[in-house]
């Protein structure tokens, strides 16, 4: 069996079969009905909220360790100028 197709028709036979496809995709994601645009956007809004969020913890993470390193250092000279004060004494 030989089918011979211009290049037009092979075109059109190619993005019939990627539409359909696509549709079949978005079908098998819940993603078919009407709302279907609302709901890919509110995805959108939900995966750049969610990067957000992560890259905030990510920088709050930061501040507490510095913080926290800095905090230790301070106590540890206070200390050592404590002690050493109290010998001089």
């Amino acid at each position: 069996m030989n089918i011979d197709l211009d290049n037009d028709e092979l075109k059109a036979l190619l993005t019939l079969a990627a539409k359909d496809g696509a549709k079949q995709a978005l079908a098998e994601a819940g993603l078919d009905g009407t709302n279907a645009q609302e709901d890919i956007k509110e995805l959108r809004n939900l995966i750049d909220s969610w990067r957000s969020a992560k890259k905030t913890m990510g920088q709050t993470a930061l501040k507490i360790a510095t913080s926290s390193v800095l905090i230790f250092i301070a106590l540890a000279v206070f200390m050592k100028l404590g002690i050493n004060m109290g010998e001089g004494q």
